[in-house]
């Protein structure tokens, strides 16, 4: 009985790893889509310009090559940081600032319109 219960604890265990790793990839995919978007028009640029450097010495395969290099940075730029906060062990419902993938709704505050007072009855 022992060993069955310290085999499913295992098995609970990395499955909560990898689902805290799936969690963390798609977390900071999105930011880098959405937040990183600066930075995704720098790469961008750069990718350009370096494609067109290449394009003189390797005129078949340059833009190709360098469209690869940078969607390969980026896929692994996501996967080790992701892989890196499963190993420390930070879990994705730790994080404050993540309360939107939980469903979590932020508390709102209430608007008090200037004739309120006079005509609401505010509970206090």
């Amino acid at each position: 009985m022992t060993l069955a219960t310290a085999s499913d604890l295992r098995q609970t265990d990395s499955l909560q790893m990898i689902k805290s790793f799936l969690i963390w990839t798609f977390t900071l995919a999105v930011c880098l889509l959405v937040v990183g978007f600066p930075l995704v028009v720098l790469m961008a640029t750069v990718g350009c310009l370096l494609s067109i450097v290449l394009q003189s010495v390797m005129p078949v395969s340059a833009v190709l090559l360098v469209a690869g290099g940078l969607i390969l940075f980026n896929v692994m730029a996501v996967m080790i940081a992701a892989g890196v906060l499963t190993a420390k062990g930070v879990h994705p419902s730790d994080m404050k600032w993540l309360s939107w993938l939980h469903g979590e709704a932020e508390q709102m505050q209430t608007t008090v319109y200037a004739a309120c007072p006079l005509t609401c009855e505010l509970n206090k």
